[in-house]
């Protein structure tokens, strides 16, 4: 769900559904344990993340939480998400409301990212 009104994380989170919360707040973490210095903020209506360009970003839907990247998910990364269960998009993943968020694969996949734009900017 876009939130054009939040103006931070924090107003994102608590403007979403209350069944949403925890897993926002879950995403939050692994993004900023995995890339401390990555810019947090509100971009496109969703919190977004970037770190030497573009990097990732969440959104609350009615049973899931999307998860997306500004590049496409490494085909290797997406198989094994949907093995475990997770829906995937080139670019996404949905993680319902009852599903753990995958967090070392997530970590993974943002070091990976993070690693690539700070190349592409040097």
């Amino acid at each position: 769900m876009r939130n054009y009104r939040a103006k931070d994380v924090d107003a994102y989170i608590a403007g979403s559904g209350k069944e949403a919360r925890p897993t926002l707040k879950e995403l939050r973490k692994v993004i900023t344990s995995a890339i401390p210095k990555a810019e947090e903020g509100i971009s496109w209506g969703i919190p977004f993340y970037k770190y030497h360009g573009l990097l990732a970003g969440f959104a609350a839907f009615k049973n899931h939480a999307g998860f997306g990247f500004a590049s496409a998910l490494p085909n290797k990364d997406r198989k094994a998400l949907e093995k475990k269960g997770y829906t995937t998009g080139s670019k996404t993943v949905q993680i319902r409301f009852d599903q753990k968020v995958p967090a070392t694969v997530i970590q993974r996949m943002l070091k990976a990212k993070a690693k690539a734009n700070k190349a592409s900017a040097d």
